[in-house]
């Protein structure tokens, strides 16, 4: 990839940066004039006690749609509602083609089908290991380990460099839906060097290691043994 003269890679969160839920982030690359844009996930969050009678808060897309001549498209990392929860309130003002795994796009229809009105979104399907071309990025997906089917890191290139964006996740030995986290190809891309890590940080500042989602298991089970009934 050649850089264009004047062209920059940014990084604009519009949610998910400094709380939980509400993920939404752009990147651009290009001259300040004509940069192009992608976005990466499309979430909700949960409103605390300020918000009296809100069932769910949506990130604020007015800066992207001031330029949606310039999205390319949107991504979505996993189909957890804290990452693509909002898509199908916000896809008919961004109108932008969608990329999902398949059973992303398996629960999207489903959650179409029952909200009266929404829209029939297209989208093009990826699978781990795959890379595919949105706008002047070319993006690697990188499976990893999380609490549902499908989730995946993101390796974003452009002629500026390569960005991690990690989506969340987690190194689980033993996970119970899906592969490990690909800690190789993670590795394989630290050696050639990446601009930056933009990355899940739930639950880092606290010791330890995070238990694996069999520990979970084995606490329902024991739980659902002891009821009566």
């Amino acid at each position: 990839m050649a850089k264009a003269e004047n062209a920059e890679l940014v990084f604009v969160p519009l949610g998910g940066v400094g709380e939980i839920g509400m993920n939404f982030a752009l990147y651009g690359y290009g001259p300040p004039n004509a940069r192009e844009w992608i976005v990466i996930d499309v979430g909700v969050t949960f409103p605390d006690a300020s918000l009296p009678g809100v069932d769910l808060v949506l990130p604020d897309t007015r800066f992207i749609e001031e330029n949606l001549a310039n999205l390319r498209g949107i991504v979505i990392t996993h189909a957890h509602e804290d990452h693509y929860g909002a898509l199908l309130d916000t896809w008919p003002k961004l109108k932008a083609p969608v990329w999902m795994t398949p059973f992303s796009a398996g629960l999207l229809e489903a959650k179409r089908q029952g909200e009266q009105g929404a829209p029939k979104i297209p989208v093009t399907i990826y699978r781990a290991g795959e890379k595919f071309t949105v706008g002047p990025f070319e993006i690697e997906a990188i499976p990893v380990a999380h609490s549902i089917p499908e989730p995946m890191s993101l390796a974003i290139t452009s002629p500026a460099g390569t960005v991690i964006h990690t989506g969340d996740w987690k190194i689980d030995p033993e996970p119970t839906i899906g592969p490990k986290t690909d800690e190789a190809r993670f590795r394989a891309y630290g050696d050639k060097g990446v601009l930056a890590l933009i990355c899940d940080s739930t639950n880092a500042l606290r010791e330890g290691e995070s238990p694996s989602e069999v520990a979970v298991g084995e606490g329902l089970k024991g739980v659902i043994q002891a009821a009566k009934g």
